[in-house]
C-alpha cells in the first residue's frame, strides 16, 4: 500500500508479515477466478452507484435545464417522470461494454504494481517508500490503459441518439475517429494523475490507521476480517473524497466537451468549453454536479476498494 511514513529496516518485514492478507500480490492470485469474480462483483457494485452518475451527468450537461437543480431533487424528479428505468438508463450497455475494460484495468493495475515492486527491489529505500511509489505508478498506468477503452464508451453513452450504433455512425460521419475519442487527452491527463492520487491517498490513510491500531512491531498480531473491511472502507472513502474535490472541475469540462455538438464556430475545445462555463456561472460553474460526484466518488471509493480486496482474497491460489 502507498504510505507517507517511513518504516525502519527492522520494522518493515514484520509489518509486511502482519498485514500480508491486506495486500495480496499478483503472483498469489488465480487469474481466471480473479477476472470472473471481478466481473461479477464490480458489475453489481456499478449497478448500485449508477443512479448518482446519471444525476451528475444531467447536472453538468448544457441545455439540460438541471444545472442549478439540487442533486436530491433531480433524482426525485427523474424517478417520478421516468421511473426506475430512467435512473438506470444506459446501465445495460455500460455494464456489458465495461467487462473487457475491467479485465484491462485489473490486469494492468496488478501487473504494473508487481513489476514496479520488483524493479524497486534493487534500490536501498524504506519498505514504505517502495510500496508508495509502486502503488502510485500502478494507479497511473492502469488508468492510462483504461482510457483507451473507456473514452469511446463515455462518448457513446452521453451523446443523444437512437442507440450506441447510431451514435457511432453519427460521430464517425461528422468527426471521424477523433470524435469517438473526443476528450481523450483531457481524460488521460486528468484521470491518470488523479488515479495515482487516489491510490496514494488510500494507501496513506490505510497505513496510518493500521499504525494507530497497533499493527507496527508485532508480527504475530494479524487483523481480523472485520478490521480489514473497516480500515479499507474508511481509507477508500477518504481517497474518494479527496479525489472528488480536486477532479470535479476537470470532469465538468470533459463531460460538456463530450456531449456538445458545437459552441460557436469550429470544433469544440477545452478552451471554448471552459470559457462558456466561466461566462455562464463563474467559477462555481466548474463545480456543477459536485454533490452527486462527491457522493459517487466517496461511495465508489469505499465500495470499490472493499469489493476489490474481497475479489483478491477470494482469488488467492489454493496451494
Amino acid at each position: 500500500m502507498a504510505v507517507l511514513e517511513s518504516a525502519d529496516a527492522g520494522t518493515a518485514p514484520q509489518l509486511a508479515e502482519a498485514l500480508a492478507d491486506t495486500d495480496i500480490h499478483w503472483d498469489r492470485l488465480d487469474k481466471t477466478k480473479f477476472h470472473v469474480i471481478g466481473a461479477i462483483l464490480f458489475t453489481a457494485q456499478s449497478a448500485l452507484l449508477h443512479p448518482t452518475a446519471v444525476v451528475k451527468t444531467r447536472m453538468q450537461v448544457a441545455g439540460s435545464g438541471f444545472s442549478h437543480t439540487r442533486g436530491v431533487s433531480l433524482f426525485a424528479q427523474i424517478l417520478k417522470t421516468d421511473g426506475i428505468t430512467g435512473i438506470f438508463r444506459g446501465f445495460g450497455t455500460s455494464a456489458i461494454g465495461s467487462i473487457p475494460g475491467r479485465v484491462l484495468v485489473l490486469s494492468s493495475l496488478e501487473l504494473s504494481k508487481d513489476m514496479s515492486l520488483k524493479y524497486l527491489d534493487r534500490f536501498d529505500m524504506p519498505e514504505a517508500t517502495r510500496l508508495g511509489i509502486a502503488n502510485g505508478a500502478a494507479g497511473m498506468i492502469s488508468n492510462s490503459v483504461s482510457c483507451i477503452y473507456y473514452v469511446p464508451l463515455d462518448v457513446v453513452g452521453t451523446t443523444p441518439c437512437n442507440g450506441p450504433f447510431d451514435v457511432i455512425r453519427k460521430v464517425m460521419r461528422s468527426e471521424g475517429i477523433r470524435g469517438i475519442y473526443r476528450g481523450f487527452l483531457l481524460t488521460a491527463l486528468t484521470q491518470s494523475p488523479a488515479s495515482a492520487l487516489w491510490w496514494g491517498t488510500y494507501g496513506a490513510a490505510q497505513h496510518i490507521i493500521w499504525r494507530n491500531l497497533g499493527y507496527k512491531d508485532e508480527a504475530d498480531k494479524k487483523p481480523s476480517l472485520i478490521e480489514m473491511v473497516t480500515v479499507q472502507s474508511s481509507a477508500g472513502m477518504a481517497a474518494g473524497a479527496v479525489s472528488s474535490v480536486i477532479t470535479t472541475p476537470l470532469d465538468t469540462v470533459k463531460t460538456r466537451l463530450q456531449v456538445m455538438d458545437n459552441y460557436g464556430d469550429g470544433r469544440p475545445s477545452v478552451t471554448k468549453t471552459s470559457k462558456v462555463l466561466l461566462e455562464q456561472d463563474g467559477l462555481w460553474g466548474f463545480y456543477r454536479g459536485f454533490g452527486p460526484r462527491f457522493l459517487n466518488m466517496s461511495l465508489y471509493g469505499t465500495s470499490m476498494i472493499v469489493t476489490y480486496e474481497l475479489i483478491k482474497r477470494l482469488s488467492v491460489k489454493q496451494w
